[in-house]
Protein backbone atom coordinates (compact mmCIF):
# COMPACT_ATOMS: atom_id res chain seq x y z
CA UNK A 1 0.00 0.00 0.00
CA UNK A 2 1.55 3.21 -1.20
CA UNK A 3 0.91 6.54 1.13
CA UNK A 4 0.25 9.47 -0.04
CA UNK A 5 2.43 12.08 1.71
CA UNK A 6 0.64 15.43 2.32
CA UNK A 7 1.30 18.99 2.13
CA UNK A 8 0.09 22.13 3.18
CA UNK A 9 1.17 25.73 1.68
CA UNK A 10 1.49 29.45 3.83
CA UNK A 11 0.69 32.68 2.13
CA UNK A 12 1.03 36.10 3.24
CA UNK A 13 -1.95 39.04 2.70
CA UNK A 14 -0.95 41.00 -0.31
CA UNK A 15 -0.24 44.35 -0.05
CA UNK A 16 -1.74 45.85 -3.59
CA UNK A 17 -3.98 44.06 -5.94
CA UNK A 18 -0.36 43.49 -8.08
CA UNK A 19 0.22 41.09 -4.92
CA UNK A 20 -2.81 39.76 -5.11
CA UNK A 21 -2.56 38.38 -8.80
CA UNK A 22 0.69 37.03 -7.51
CA UNK A 23 -1.14 35.10 -4.72
CA UNK A 24 -3.69 33.60 -6.66
CA UNK A 25 -1.26 32.98 -9.43
CA UNK A 26 0.46 30.79 -7.32
CA UNK A 27 -2.18 29.14 -5.22
CA UNK A 28 -3.36 28.17 -8.77
CA UNK A 29 0.17 26.80 -9.55
CA UNK A 30 -0.04 25.31 -6.84
CA UNK A 31 -3.59 23.18 -6.56
CA UNK A 32 -2.03 19.85 -8.27
CA UNK A 33 -0.26 18.69 -4.67
CA UNK A 34 -4.03 18.79 -3.49
CA UNK A 35 -2.70 20.75 0.08
CA UNK A 36 -4.42 19.63 3.18
CA UNK A 37 -4.72 22.97 4.35
CA UNK A 38 -3.68 26.62 3.25
CA UNK A 39 -2.08 29.02 5.59
CA UNK A 40 -2.59 32.87 5.78
CA UNK A 41 -0.36 35.01 8.21
CA UNK A 42 -0.69 37.73 10.22
CA UNK A 43 1.31 40.91 9.47
CA UNK A 44 3.86 41.80 12.06
CA UNK A 45 1.85 43.65 15.32
CA UNK A 46 -1.37 42.40 13.54
CA UNK A 47 -0.85 45.10 11.33
CA UNK A 48 -2.73 42.60 8.32
CA UNK A 49 -5.50 41.46 10.36
CA UNK A 50 -8.43 42.33 8.07
CA UNK A 51 -6.44 41.40 5.11
CA UNK A 52 -5.64 37.88 6.63
CA UNK A 53 -9.68 37.53 6.84
CA UNK A 54 -10.70 38.49 3.36
CA UNK A 55 -7.26 36.57 1.90
CA UNK A 56 -8.55 33.57 3.80
CA UNK A 57 -12.30 33.72 3.31
CA UNK A 58 -11.60 34.22 -0.05
CA UNK A 59 -9.29 31.07 -0.33
CA UNK A 60 -12.13 28.96 1.06
CA UNK A 61 -14.75 30.26 -1.27
CA UNK A 62 -12.44 29.53 -4.62
CA UNK A 63 -10.46 26.33 -4.15
CA UNK A 64 -12.85 25.03 -1.01
CA UNK A 65 -9.41 23.99 0.31
CA UNK A 66 -9.47 23.87 4.31
CA UNK A 67 -8.05 27.02 5.43
CA UNK A 68 -6.07 28.09 8.60
CA UNK A 69 -6.04 31.18 9.41
CA UNK A 70 -3.04 32.59 11.78
CA UNK A 71 -4.46 34.53 14.99
CA UNK A 72 -1.77 36.57 17.64
CA UNK A 73 -2.62 38.59 20.87
CA UNK A 74 -0.87 41.31 19.55
CA UNK A 75 -2.97 44.62 20.13
CA UNK A 76 -6.05 43.05 20.65
CA UNK A 77 -8.31 42.46 23.93
CA UNK A 78 -9.93 39.25 25.32
CA UNK A 79 -13.39 40.67 23.46
CA UNK A 80 -11.34 41.79 20.26
CA UNK A 81 -9.76 38.03 20.09
CA UNK A 82 -13.46 36.70 20.10
CA UNK A 83 -14.91 38.79 17.55
CA UNK A 84 -12.37 37.68 14.94
CA UNK A 85 -12.96 34.41 15.83
CA UNK A 86 -16.74 34.91 15.12
CA UNK A 87 -15.71 36.55 11.74
CA UNK A 88 -13.64 33.23 10.83
CA UNK A 89 -15.96 31.20 11.55
CA UNK A 90 -18.47 32.99 9.36
CA UNK A 91 -16.02 33.06 6.66
CA UNK A 92 -15.96 29.17 6.48
CA UNK A 93 -12.46 29.01 8.31
CA UNK A 94 -11.43 25.69 9.60
CA UNK A 95 -8.69 26.35 11.84
CA UNK A 96 -6.53 28.59 13.77
CA UNK A 97 -3.06 29.16 14.31
CA UNK A 98 -2.31 30.41 17.80
CA UNK A 99 0.54 32.59 18.19
CA UNK A 100 1.97 34.62 20.47
CA UNK A 101 3.19 37.16 17.83
CA UNK A 102 5.81 39.61 17.44
CA UNK A 103 5.11 42.87 18.68
CA UNK A 104 4.89 46.07 16.64
CA UNK A 105 9.22 47.12 16.71
CA UNK A 106 9.67 43.58 15.98
CA UNK A 107 10.74 39.86 17.52
CA UNK A 108 13.55 40.92 19.90
CA UNK A 109 11.20 44.54 20.69
CA UNK A 110 10.14 44.08 24.19
CA UNK A 111 6.28 42.83 24.46
CA UNK A 112 4.15 45.05 25.95
CA UNK A 113 0.62 43.95 26.80
CA UNK A 114 -2.77 45.05 25.43
CA UNK A 115 -5.36 45.94 27.97
CA UNK A 116 -7.48 42.91 28.92
CA UNK A 117 -5.41 40.64 26.52
CA UNK A 118 -2.81 38.18 26.48
CA UNK A 119 0.32 37.71 26.51
CA UNK A 120 1.06 34.19 25.82
CA UNK A 121 -0.06 31.86 23.57
CA UNK A 122 -1.14 29.02 25.35
CA UNK A 123 -4.02 32.01 26.58
CA UNK A 124 -5.08 32.29 23.23
CA UNK A 125 -4.94 28.59 22.33
CA UNK A 126 -7.55 27.85 25.36
CA UNK A 127 -9.77 30.96 24.52
CA UNK A 128 -9.89 29.33 20.82
CA UNK A 129 -10.77 25.57 22.59
CA UNK A 130 -13.92 27.17 24.65
CA UNK A 131 -14.88 29.24 21.51
CA UNK A 132 -15.29 26.11 19.55
CA UNK A 133 -15.48 24.89 16.13
CA UNK A 134 -11.50 25.27 15.29
CA UNK A 135 -8.46 22.80 14.73
CA UNK A 136 -5.99 25.01 16.68
CA UNK A 137 -2.84 25.00 15.40
CA UNK A 138 0.47 26.27 16.95
CA UNK A 139 4.16 26.89 16.33
CA UNK A 140 7.02 24.80 17.66
CA UNK A 141 10.73 25.70 17.18
CA UNK A 142 12.91 22.66 16.17
CA UNK A 143 15.94 24.85 17.07
CA UNK A 144 14.43 26.71 20.20
CA UNK A 145 12.03 29.03 20.51
CA UNK A 146 14.45 32.58 20.65
CA UNK A 147 12.65 33.21 23.94
CA UNK A 148 14.08 29.65 25.53
CA UNK A 149 17.82 30.81 25.87
CA UNK A 150 18.47 27.00 24.93
CA UNK A 151 15.72 25.31 27.43
CA UNK A 152 14.51 22.62 25.16
CA UNK A 153 12.63 21.23 28.49
CA UNK A 154 10.49 24.43 28.84
CA UNK A 155 9.43 24.65 24.83
CA UNK A 156 8.46 21.00 25.16
CA UNK A 157 6.26 21.81 28.62
CA UNK A 158 4.96 24.40 26.53
CA UNK A 159 3.86 22.49 23.90
CA UNK A 160 2.74 19.99 25.95
CA UNK A 161 0.94 22.58 27.92
CA UNK A 162 -1.01 24.03 24.42
CA UNK A 163 -2.32 20.56 23.51
CA UNK A 164 -3.64 19.29 26.96
CA UNK A 165 -5.10 23.39 26.25
CA UNK A 166 -6.39 22.17 22.85
CA UNK A 167 -4.03 22.64 20.43
CA UNK A 168 -4.46 19.41 17.71
CA UNK A 169 -1.21 20.06 15.58
CA UNK A 170 1.84 22.37 15.51
CA UNK A 171 4.01 23.76 12.69
CA UNK A 172 7.63 24.20 12.75
CA UNK A 173 9.73 27.22 12.16
CA UNK A 174 11.83 26.50 9.33
CA UNK A 175 15.27 25.10 10.25
CA UNK A 176 18.01 23.24 8.23
CA UNK A 177 19.00 19.74 10.62
CA UNK A 178 16.41 16.93 10.59
CA UNK A 179 17.99 15.68 13.88
CA UNK A 180 16.60 19.13 15.78
CA UNK A 181 13.27 18.20 14.31
CA UNK A 182 13.49 14.34 15.40
CA UNK A 183 14.75 15.59 19.04
CA UNK A 184 11.58 17.68 19.44
CA UNK A 185 9.81 14.67 18.86
CA UNK A 186 11.15 12.22 20.21
CA UNK A 187 11.01 14.52 23.36
CA UNK A 188 7.45 15.33 22.86
CA UNK A 189 6.37 11.62 22.80
CA UNK A 190 8.66 10.37 25.50
CA UNK A 191 5.88 12.03 27.50
CA UNK A 192 3.18 11.34 25.97
CA UNK A 193 1.98 13.79 23.23
CA UNK A 194 0.17 12.73 20.43
CA UNK A 195 0.14 15.75 18.78
CA UNK A 196 1.34 15.80 15.09
CA UNK A 197 4.81 18.06 14.31
CA UNK A 198 4.82 19.37 10.64
CA UNK A 199 8.10 20.18 9.29
CA UNK A 200 8.26 23.90 8.15
CA UNK A 201 9.95 24.06 4.69
CA UNK A 202 11.28 27.29 3.62
CA UNK A 203 13.49 26.81 0.50
CA UNK A 204 16.17 29.57 0.51
CA UNK A 205 16.52 31.25 -3.31
CA UNK A 206 18.88 34.07 -2.58
CA UNK A 207 21.78 34.36 0.31
CA UNK A 208 19.70 38.11 1.41
CA UNK A 209 16.54 35.87 2.35
CA UNK A 210 18.88 33.29 4.23
CA UNK A 211 20.57 35.91 6.90
CA UNK A 212 16.87 37.81 7.23
CA UNK A 213 15.08 34.90 8.07
CA UNK A 214 17.10 33.69 10.18
CA UNK A 215 17.90 36.78 11.76
CA UNK A 216 13.97 37.50 12.32
CA UNK A 217 12.91 34.06 13.19
CA UNK A 218 16.63 33.00 15.58
CA UNK A 219 17.38 29.89 13.39
CA UNK A 220 21.09 29.16 13.47
CA UNK A 221 22.84 28.39 9.70
CA UNK A 222 24.99 25.16 9.69
CA UNK A 223 28.44 26.28 8.79
CA UNK A 224 28.03 23.19 5.56
CA UNK A 225 25.16 25.53 4.33
CA UNK A 226 26.26 29.48 5.20
CA UNK A 227 30.19 27.54 3.15
CA UNK A 228 27.88 26.05 0.31
CA UNK A 229 25.69 29.18 -0.19
CA UNK A 230 28.96 31.90 -0.07
CA UNK A 231 30.67 29.49 -2.93
CA UNK A 232 27.50 30.64 -5.36
CA UNK A 233 25.99 33.95 -3.78
CA UNK A 234 27.35 35.62 -7.05
CA UNK A 235 25.06 33.41 -9.24
CA UNK A 236 21.52 34.05 -8.68
CA UNK A 237 20.79 31.05 -10.72
CA UNK A 238 23.08 28.50 -8.59
CA UNK A 239 21.45 30.26 -5.27
CA UNK A 240 18.53 28.94 -6.39
CA UNK A 241 18.94 25.38 -7.52
CA UNK A 242 20.74 25.21 -4.46
CA UNK A 243 18.45 26.53 -2.12
CA UNK A 244 15.64 23.63 -4.30
CA UNK A 245 18.52 20.87 -3.73
CA UNK A 246 18.76 21.37 0.13
CA UNK A 247 15.35 21.69 0.80
CA UNK A 248 14.20 18.98 -1.53
CA UNK A 249 17.13 16.63 0.35
CA UNK A 250 15.82 18.14 3.77
CA UNK A 251 12.33 17.05 2.70
CA UNK A 252 13.23 13.41 1.59
CA UNK A 253 15.27 12.95 5.01
CA UNK A 254 11.83 14.31 7.09
CA UNK A 255 9.53 11.77 5.15
CA UNK A 256 12.20 8.97 5.91
CA UNK A 257 12.42 10.02 9.49
CA UNK A 258 8.48 9.90 9.80
CA UNK A 259 7.20 13.42 9.01
CA UNK A 260 3.25 13.07 9.18
CA UNK A 261 3.42 15.76 6.20
CA UNK A 262 5.43 18.86 4.90
CA UNK A 263 4.44 22.17 5.38
CA UNK A 264 5.96 24.72 2.51
CA UNK A 265 6.68 28.62 3.37
CA UNK A 266 5.79 29.64 -0.25
CA UNK A 267 6.60 33.45 0.08
CA UNK A 268 3.73 33.84 -2.49
CA UNK A 269 5.51 32.05 -5.15
CA UNK A 270 4.86 28.81 -6.68
CA UNK A 271 8.14 28.19 -8.53
CA UNK A 272 10.49 26.51 -5.48
CA UNK A 273 7.28 24.72 -3.53
CA UNK A 274 6.45 23.37 -7.27
CA UNK A 275 10.76 22.19 -7.95
CA UNK A 276 10.60 20.86 -4.31
CA UNK A 277 7.24 18.56 -4.76
CA UNK A 278 8.11 17.61 -8.56
CA UNK A 279 11.63 16.36 -7.08
CA UNK A 280 10.30 14.12 -3.86
CA UNK A 281 7.83 12.54 -6.40
CA UNK A 282 10.47 11.80 -8.79
CA UNK A 283 12.25 10.24 -5.86
CA UNK A 284 9.88 7.58 -5.26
Amino acid sequence: MVVRTSYSLEFFPPKDSEGEQRLWSALEALEHIAPEFVSVTYGAGGSTRNRTIGVTEEVTHRTKIPTVAHLTCVGSSRQELISILHMYRSAGIRGVLALRGDPPGGPRAAWTPTSYGFTHADELVALIHEFGGFDIGVAAFPDGHPGSNGDTKKDVDVLLRKEHLGATFATTQFFFEVAKWEQLVYALQARGSKMPIIPGILPITNVKQLHRMAELGGTPIPPSVSEAFSKVEDDSDAVHALGIELASTLCEDLLRAGAPSLHFYTMNSSKATSQIYGNLNNAH
